[in-house]
This record gives C-alpha cells, sequence and structure tokens, in this order.
C-alpha cells in the first residue's frame, strides 16, 4: 500500500495502530503516548515528507500527541477525534461501526428535498444524536435529505462550523465520529440521505496546527477569512491528496451521501489540471465501486455554467450547486430590501428568469459588482440548481439573524413555500422554516483566544455600523447569542405554525405525486409574467400544470390567462383550509375566477 494512501492514526486492531503525518517541513516527529505507559516513539521520514510508525502494545482510546523536532508538541491535524478540543491531545478511534445499511443505494438527485441544519442549534441536547428523535417527523413532512452544516472540530463548544481546523475530526461537543455514524445510520434507516458541509478553502484562525509542517498555504492569493489553501504551487500535489482523502474518508467511512463544498471560488487554482475537477472525478470513482448514490455539490458565486457542466465540456463536473439569485430574487421582491446585492433585484422578470434558466446575472451587467456578472447556464437541466428561500448565510449574516417568517405575512410565506417545492430546481429549506419558525439564526462563537474574540466582536459591529438605528448586532461570543438561536420545535404544533408546517407537507406531497411538476425539461417550460401575475406553464408528456402566483394586495382575475384545455383547480393557497381564521373571517368573498391577493393556485390539466 502507498504509505500516503492512510493518514493520521489507523486502529489495526490487537493493540496495533499505523501513525502517518505529511510534515516535509519538519525533520523528525515522534509520537508521544499518553497516559501511564507514557512514551515516544520515533516516525521514519520517506523522501516525499510523509512520517511514519506502525506501534505495538497501545489500547483504543489511546490519546497522543507529536513532538517536532524533539521541542514543541502538538495534536494531530489529521486526527479522527479530539475529544478535548482543538488544543488538547488527539485520540486513536475505530473506524468499525455495527452499521444496518446496507441496502441502502442513496437516491436519485432529482428525488433530493434537502433541509439544512445546524447540529448545535437544531435540538436542545445541540449534538448528533439530538437529531435523530425528528427524522420521523422530517420524514413525514417528505425530506429526504439533510444537509449538516460543517461539523470538523472548532474551537470551543458553539461555532457555525466554518472555523473548523481538524477536518477529519467530528465535533467533540456534537458527539464525535461515534454520535455522527449514530445519526447517518438513522437517517438512512428513514430513508434519508446525508449532504455534509466541508469547507476546502480556509482554515479557522484557532487551533489550526498545519503551519509549519509543510506547504499547506500559499501567499499568491488572500481569502476573506484566512491564508489561502494552495492547490496549485510547490508541493501541492499533497496538500491536494489531503482534501481529497477528506472526501472519500467521509463518503467512505461515514456513509455521506453527497458532499457540500463551501465557497469553492476561494479555492484559488490556475492549473491545467484544476484540483475541484480531480476532487468530483475521484468521489463520482470512488461511488462506483462503492455501488451507491453520491454527489458532489458546489457553493459558487461566480455564476459560472461550467462548474456543474461535464469534464468532457470543460467543467468541474459537480452535480449541482446553490442558486443565490432565486433566493436573491424572490426576497427583493417579497420584503422590498434594497441594500446591498439586493439591489440588483426586486422585480417579477428577475424571479421568472431565476425559475426559467438557474440565474438572473448570466452576462447581464451587476450594479453591485458594478460590471457583467455569470455566464449561460442554458443547458444545464434545474435539478442542478439548489434553490432556497432561507439558508444558514441568508439569515444569519442579517444583524439580528431574522427570518422571513418576522419579515413578511403568513401569505407571503405560502408563496415562498409554493415557488420553492413546486420549482423543478432542488429545493432546499433551512431547519425551522417549514413551520414560521420565530427564533433568530445568529452567528455565534466559542473561542479560546480572547484577542480573537475581541477582534471578532469588533468586526460584527464594524459590518453593522450602518444599522444602528435597529439597535446593536447581537455579540457573539456570549452564550446568550447561541441560545437564542436554538429552535422552538414546540411552534410545530400551534397555530399559524401547525397550518404552515401542513402546507409544506402538502407541497411536498404534490411534488412527489405529481411528476409534471419536477419536470426537468427546459424546453418544457415556460415561465410567464403578467404584471402582478407569474405564471409557470410546465409539460411532460400529455401531463400539464399551470401555476400562477399574484404579488398584489388585490385580487387578480386569472381564467382568461389558462391555456386552452380543461383545466381543474389542484391546490389554492387562500384556500381556507390554508387561511389563518383571524384573515378570512375579515376578507371580501373573491369573485369567481380571481386570485386572492399574495397567493397561488396550481391547475392540472385533465
Amino acid at each position: 500500500m502507498d504509505r500516503r494512501e492512510v493518514l493520521g492514526a489507523s486502529w489495526l486492531g490487537e493493540g496495533r495502530c499505523c501513525f502517518r503525518l505529511w510534515a516535509p517541513f519538519i525533520d523528525k516527529v515522534e509520537v508521544h503516548l499518553l497516559g501511564p505507559d507514557d512514551r515516544f516513539v520515533p516516525l521514519s521520514k520517506d523522501d516525499h515528507g510523509y512520517h511514519q510508525a506502525h506501534v505495538e502494545n497501545i489500547t483504543l482510546g489511546q490519546r497522543y500527541r507529536y513532538r517536532l523536532n524533539g521541542k514543541e508538541e502538538r495534536p494531530d491535524p489529521v486526527s479522527r477525534f479530539q475529544p478535548e478540543g482543538v488544543h488538547g491531545p488527539s485520540q486513536v478511534v475505530d473506524s468499525a461501526f455495527p452499521w444496518t445499511d446496507a441496502a441502502w443505494k442513496g437516491l436519485p438527485l432529482e428525488d433530493y428535498i434537502i433541509y439544512e441544519l445546524h447540529v448545535g442549534t437544531f435540538s436542545a441536547e445541540g449534538t448528533f444524536e439530538g437529531v435523530i428523535p425528528y427524522l420521523e417527523t422530517l420524514s413525514d413532512l417528505g425530506i429526504t435529505a439533510i444537509e449538516l452544516m460543517p461539523l470538523a472540530q472548532f474551537p470551543g463548544e458553539r461555532n457555525w462550523g466554518y472555523d473548523g481546523v481538524f477536518p477529519f475530526a467530528p465535533q467533540n461537543s456534537y458527539g464525535g465520529p461515534e454520535g455522527l455514524r449514530k445519526l447517518i445510520n438513522a437517517c438512512h434507516a428513514q430513508h434519508i440521505a446525508v449532504v455534509i458541509d466541508v469547507v476546502y478553502n480556509h482554515f479557522g484562525p484557532e487551533g489550526n496546527y498545519y503551519w509549519g509542517l509543510g506547504p499547506y498555504f500559499t501567499d499568491k492569493y488572500h481569502t476573506p477569512w484566512g491564508q489561502a489553501i494552495n492547490v496549485d504551487g510547490p508541493g501541492s500535489q499533497d496538500v491536494r491528496r489531503l482534501f481529497i482523502k477528506n472526501a472519500l474518508y467521509w463518503i467512505t467511512e461515514f456513509h455521506m451521501d453527497a458532499l457540500r463544498l463551501d465557497a469553492i471560488h476561494a479555492v484559488y487554482d490556475f492549473s491545467a489540471q484544476p484540483f475541484l475537477k480531480e476532487l468530483t472525478e475521484l468521489v463520482h470513482h470512488r461511488a462506483t465501486a462503492l455501488g451507491r448514490r453520491i454527489y458532489v455539490i458546489a457553493e459558487s458565486d461566480l455564476n459560472d455554467a461550467r462548474v456543474v457542466s461535464s469534464w468532457e465540456k470543460g467543467g468541474l463536473g459537480f452535480d449541482a450547486a446553490w442558486s443565490d439569485d432565486f433566493h436573491h430574487a424572490l426576497h427583493a421582491l417579497l420584503t422590498k430590501e434594497d441594500d446591498g446585492y439586493y439591489m440588483d433585484f426586486g422585480t417579477i422578470e428577475d424571479l421568472a428568469k431565476a425559475l426559467s434558466e438557474g440565474y438572473v446575472y448570466d452576462g447581464r451587467y451587476s450594479h453591485f459588482r458594478q460590471r457583467p456578472h455569470g455566464n449561460s447556464p442554458k443547458d444545464i437541466p434545474p435539478q442542478k440548481f439548489v434553490i432556497s428561500t432561507q439558508n444558514h448565510d441568508q439569515v444569519g449574516n442579517r444583524m439580528t439573524g431574522d427570518r422571513l417568517s418576522t419579515l413578511i405575512s403568513f401569505d407571503k410565506q405560502k408563496m415562498a413555500a409554493g415557488l420553492l417545492l413546486l420549482s423543478p430546481h432542488t429545493p432546499m429549506l433551512f431547519m425551522g422554516e417549514e413551520y414560521g419558525e420565530r427564533a433568530p439564526f445568529l452567528y455565534f462563537i466559542d473561542h479560546g483566544d480572547m484577542e480573537l474574540v475581541q477582534a471578532v466582536q469588533k468586526g460584527r459591529k464594524a459590518e453593522f455600523v450602518s444599522f444602528r438605528k435597529q439597535g446593536e448586532a447581537p455579540d457573539p461570543y456570549a452564550q446568550k447569542t447561541f441560545t437564542d438561536s436554538k429552535l422552538n420545535h414546540a411552534l410545530r404544533k400551534n397555530g399559524e405554525h401547525q397550518l404552515l408546517w401542513n402546507f409544506h407537507r402538502e407541497l411536498i406531497k404534490r411534488r412527489k405525486t405529481i411528476p409534471v411538476l419536477s419536470s426537468g425539461l427546459k424546453d418544457q417550460r415556460k415561465v410567464i409574467v403578467h404584471e402582478p401575475l407569474l405564471c409557470i406553464h410546465q409539460r411532460q408528456g400529455n401531463s400539464q400544470a399551470f401555476i400562477v402566483f399574484n404579488f398584489s394586495e388585490k385580487p387578480a382575475f386569472i381564467e382568461s390567462l389558462l391555456p386552452v384545455g380543461r383545466w381543474v383547480k389542484e391546490l389554492d393557497s387562500s384556500d381556507p383550509r390554508w387561511t389563518l381564521e383571524v384573515n378570512s373571517s375579515n376578507a371580501e368573498p373573491l369573485k369567481p375566477g380571481a386570485l386572492a391577493p399574495f397567493s397561488f393556485v396550481l391547475h392540472l390539466l385533465k
């Protein structure tokens, strides 16, 4: 076996463990085995800078550090578990687990209905196992995949996860590798796929023990979050190998169904063979070997269709990518916000283009960016675009973390749900959205370095200095900021929250049982604007659907808009079944053929 094939501490059983570390800048590495039998074992270094040793007479759960050049001791940067946090010793763990998902082969991408969640705030326990009791409810809702925000070990106990510094170690406060495997196994038992959010563009600012070991970083480029990862400079082959091994680790040892790569626009690479293309190829090859459906999803703000184009067409080969344009177009239209990037959106035509093409900005001039932005995605099928009305970024990067449920009316929330779930794109809900959660999702940290804490606090205040009229930005270090972001699942069973949850379930049911709604053929779909109405005419063979959304405070007549044929109303968001009694009792009766304000109706051809 290539000694570079496996990194970290590999438990071999019967008291044996193999330790491997790539540290070409270090001459001498010893593994310090902690405990009653405290000892140092030297690792041998090969010509490629890999240090390794097979060690006998250790126990499973052994804690250890590496001593570098006989002086400084550090945890293993490719540790599988950090039981005492980012600065504590690493621990030897076994990859064996009593999996019961042998029959699980994954789902077709077009069947994905994603639910993004943050493990720490999703449940009262804030752990992997704390998610498990809710899986049956999510399955009942119709969710087919959960997306876990980053879970690689980060400083402290609370963080969004994008400050991770041990890419192979599931967060200790979440339950470590054992808890994560239990969650994934339970998800597959409910026929729910698992997507993990991975960060390959930077490491967090605290607990990064890769520095000084080798050419992991480059000064050629800079990211907004820290040093750029070296994937195209001298020594980059082994840096790339580290992250590719990490991707394969998650899908092989943890049975992950998909990887969502954070901000690939910050993975700077001018090599002839792009790192991201190499990664998608090897993940897909491993999926074939495992006999499972496994996907790679990109977050990118480039609006570049090459991200999801095939390798043969010069693309990177991602299976799907987030499309922020849908979110921005819908949010600006419903809230009338026009600051920041929302200045580029706000018309029904923008939303229509997002629904029909995937991008609004496909080479069009962006006033926010002050340049043309994007290229044409005309040949990209809709399921390759992951769309959302809310996600961790779009909620959490607001000063007070406010959700749509606190910004728009109940009727508008239903419209947003209809646009999301009746679209042929791949829909993603953000945790709590399905019942109108009122708790904010705020930005929070738990760094141990107080100078870093103060810098983050100062930066957060400066970011929102122009929003002083709305009050002060919550302190990201305060425990309360974290606890205020916890979901209140009890809301789901009461009043308008229960009504909204049932409405989401009904929409997902329609999506799953009416194939024409999720048809992936762009040439069979027309999105038409009749201000203030947006109409979607979808075909699939002899089946047709016609959906009309009314973005007006007044009723609108729609019968003249229906194409020729016998159309039957399948669902009306203004039906009393989906309407709050306090509103419906005061509303004027609608005239025949009228569509209520801020509502939509789905017709099917019979």
